[in-house]
């Protein structure tokens, strides 16, 4: 069922008995992070902060905090579900009909496309119920978070930061922290991979000001299609009403040419100048470090709209796992699983682990034909998007599991021979990365913890490939079948690695194509 705004996402956590008020007091710099923090780690519930010391209005935060409240936000029982609902898009648009007179008997099959796009509603939107402008507008009175005692102020960390490229009008919607800097000034954090960026330096170029209208609240959907790793192209809103099975409603915005979740619970409207800079930062960042920041474009805000009884909306960012883990991380891997996979079939399944904060580590499992595919595949995997600023790429066959992480690392490092398997490269990297050799730019580390083929051996090493050890099948189904009999209570289930099939055997025959007449 979709959820059509906050308040529909609030009632349906209350109903699933995963939302805790906090009537005590609080204060907004650094105490409800405390609380967040140690809620977050703890596996603990969605919190709504009625009584934010400063400000009129409640703050919830840590809405997103488990894959079950994820997959309740976007309406469906598990994200594997819209995860299928993608792949069959992304396979009947590959198989889609040439010709006009076969296009239109498709149409049916295309009603899902279709769908995607919003609707602008006319009239008063609930975002509009309250109409601030100029001098009536005061940041400090909303309810924003210091997370961490060196961050540099209060910050916005669950924003849909909303513009339009200033030469071909497409929109872009993206989650980007901003720095309270006064009653009506905002330093807009925005990398310089990210679409916000590009339409700013486009504007830049042509030496005009650039409309932004920064949103908080509205379909859950868009909260999570906002920070998705988007194809150049797709519209966020769009893909938001994809994921919810029903085009979001959107309303023009007040003083700027743009159009703003109708459902939102607040609204944020003002233009970036050109060279309108301040110092932003420093941040305790998802890494779990401090972002020192830098300079940034500042948004000055012209109006507030909101909703007449608004609930403002924030998240706490720090060492992982947080909040942002379960709403981006652990989602975009299971949603774009199947994208990855139309580029790149021989990938079995993919994994950023939660230490690898995004950025620093992936694990890929893929089924491995010909020598050398493992680093095909990995730099493959370095081409498609924002997973072009992927640190550390592990590659395993495809019978190891990789979530957890645990049997990944384990065959990978088993399978693997520092001096040959580990491959290192340069090219662009986070800009929250501090590590790296130069700003967003420094080195990547290929593992190849793959079984290896006759052809990427030594010449003349005469050491058979060993298989991993597995148990009989019929013992496993001997013991499922009996374990109620042991008396130990319930059955964790097997647990050894399940047979290599499909490895090369040591004679270097190649396996048959397991999709002969796959699309290779």
């Amino acid at each position: 069922m979709a959820l059509d705004d906050l308040r529909d996402l609030l009632s349906a956590l209350r109903e699933a008995g995963e939302l805790a008020r906090v009537a005590a007091p609080v204060d907004p710099r650094l105490e409800v992070a405390e609380i967040v923090d140690r809620t977050s780690k703890a596996g603990g519930p969605a919190l709504l902060f009625e009584h934010v010391r400063g400000s009129d209005l409640p703050l919830a935060v840590n809405l997103f905090g488990s894959q079950r409240r994820v997959a309740l936000a976007l309406g469906v029982a598990h994200v594997d579900v819209l995860a299928e609902r993608l792949a069959n898009l992304v396979g009947m648009v590959r198989r889609r009909p040439r010709g006009l007179g076969a296009l239109l008997a498709s149409l049916p099959d295309l009603r899902p496309l279709l769908t995607m796009a919003p609707r602008v509603v006319t009239g008063r939107a609930p975002v509009h119920e309250v109409v601030l402008r100029e001098e009536e507008v005061d940041l400090t009175r909303l309810p924003l978070l210091q997370n961490w005692p060196g961050d540099a102020g209060r910050f916005l960390t669950l924003p849909m930061v909303i513009t339009r490229d200033p030469e071909t009008g497409q929109r872009n919607v993206g989650i980007y922290r901003l720095q309270v800097l006064g009653p009506r000034a905002l330093a807009l954090h925005w990398e310089r991979h990210k679409g916000g960026a590009a339409h700013w330096g486009r504007a830049r170029v042509g030496g005009r000001a650039l409309e932004v209208a920064v949103a908080l609240g509205g379909e859950p959907a868009a909260m999570y299609a906002a920070g998705a790793p988007l194809p150049d192209g797709l519209d966020e809103f769009a893909f938001a009403g994809f994921l919810r099975s029903a085009p979001m409603q959107l309303c023009a915005a007040s003083t700027v040419d743009l159009e703003v979740p109708a459902r939102a619970e607040l609204v944020l409207e003002g233009t970036v100048d050109p060279d309108d800079l301040a110092r932003e930062g420093p941040f305790g960042d998802h890494t779990g470090f401090y972002d020192a920041g830098g300079p940034y474009p500042v948004l000055r805000v012209r109006a507030l709209t909101m909703r007449r009884d608004a609930i403002c909306l924030a998240s706490v960012v720090g060492r992982p796992p947080m909040e942002d883990y379960w709403l981006l991380g652990d989602t975009s891997e299971r949603l774009f699983l199947p994208l990855i996979r139309a580029v790149l079939p021989d990938v079995v399944d993919i994994h950023v682990p939660p230490e690898g904060a995004a950025n620093n580590l992936v694990l890929i499992s893929m089924r491995k034909r010909y020598p050398g595919q493992a680093l095909q595949v990995a730099y493959g995997l370095l081409g498609l998007g924002l997973l072009g600023l992927s640190k550390v790429l592990v590659v395993v066959d495809h019978w190891v599991r990789v979530r957890p992480a645990a049997e990944a690392w384990w065959a990978a490092l088993a399978n693997c021979d520092p001096a040959r398997d580990v491959h290192l490269l340069r090219g662009p990297g986070s800009v929250l990365d501090h590590s790296l050799a130069a700003f967003s730019f420094g080195g990547k580390m290929i593992l190849d913890g793959t079984r290896k083929w006759p052809e990427e051996l030594r010449p003349g090493r005469d050491r058979p490939w060993p298989d991993p050890v597995t148990m009989d099948p019929a013992i496993v189904e001997l013991v499922t079948r009996r374990w109620s009999e042991y008396g130990l209570g319930e059955d964790p289930g097997p647990t050894g690695a399940r047979p290599a099939d499909g490895a090369p055997s040591w004679s270097g025959a190649p396996d048959p194509d397991p999709d002969p007449e796959g699309d290779r």
